[in-house]
């Protein structure tokens, strides 16, 4: 059975936005939707409904991800849709459920979010550690094939090792699963340490650097190129921050696809500068997916 699409709800209005994207993902694929509800709720429930116990659990199912399950069923008639409520925190069954799934579709906030926080702690979180790519719903973009896609682009960060990169080869198939062009960034700066006054060198150092990401960009771009000859793919060298790069891309784009290496054996949270900034601040949905530690 192809692995499912999982979308892990909470109730917020942002969660019920990464529904909607859920299950447009879902159809793309082909494949069934997962929506998934972790809760700690038989934790403190008797403090919340201290006359009602046993029905708090009862309550989340049939209000909340049952809701859920009618609003993707309601966008995407015939997609095959199930649930699940697990009485713990949502980190660890949200990354449990990545390691079944083909993406793992969750909101940009939770129901505590504070407006200073861009990024929720449980996104931030998973999409540092889930072992399969997370799409973060940011932004007022539909994820719906068709008209609502023409004139937007699938954009993909280029990584420092191009080679083999599972973020490009992602971003590919997004592209070539709703028909619109890729468009492949690729950032490079001149070291401060290499500037210098003397007319004689300048210049010089910045063609070396500039070439070195066009040749980063073109081995990067490759292999998947061959896979997906229907996918129009732009290339985009930029002088400058990357992420400054991709957050500018992410302004008109469909999704920003990022990379993230995460090596094993490690605590915290395994996101770069750039994936940490584009979680937090891009205009569009966000793909983490994980590269070959």
């Amino acid at each position: 059975m192809d692995r499912p699409v999982v979308v892990g709800v909470d109730g917020s209005e942002s969660s019920l936005r990464a529904v909607d994207w859920a299950a447009d993902e879902a159809a793309l694929r082909k494949v069934p939707l997962h929506v998934v509800y972790a809760s700690l709720w038989e934790r403190y429930e008797q403090a919340v409904f201290p006359t009602g116990p046993g029905r708090s659990e009862q309550v989340l199912t049939d209000v909340l991800v049952v809701a859920a399950a009618k609003r993707a069923r309601q966008r995407v008639p015939g997609t095959e849709v199930t649930t699940e409520v697990v009485p713990e925190g949502p980190v660890p069954v949200l990354r449990r459920a990545a390691l079944k799934a083909c993406a793992l579709v969750i909101g940009s906030r939770g129901r505590g979010g504070a407006a200073e926080l861009l990024l929720g702690s449980v996104g931030q979180a998973v999409a540092g550690r889930a072992d399969a790519p997370v799409i973060v719903v940011r932004g007022d973009h539909d994820n719906r094939a068709g008209a609502r896609s023409r004139g937007r682009r699938v954009v993909v960060g280029v990584p420092d090792k191009p080679a083999d990169s599972e973020a490009v080869r992602f971003a590919f198939r997004e592209a070539a699963r709703r028909g619109v062009p890729l468009e492949a960034v690729r950032a490079w700066h001149f070291p401060a340490y290499e500037a210098t006054d003397h007319a004689p060198f300048v210049g010089e150092p910045a063609r070396v650097h500039r070439q070195r990401a066009v040749e980063a960009l073109e081995t990067g771009l490759r292999a998947p190129a061959e896979e997906h000859p229907e996918v129009e793919a732009r290339r985009r060298i930029v002088e400058g921050p990357a992420g400054a790069a991709l957050l500018d891309a992410s302004a008109d784009a469909a999704l920003l696809v990022v990379g993230a290496r995460r090596p094993r054996g490690r605590f915290g949270l395994h996101i770069g500068r750039v994936t940490h900034a584009v979680l937090h601040h891009a205009a569009c949905p966000v793909a983490v997916v994980p590269e070959p530690g």
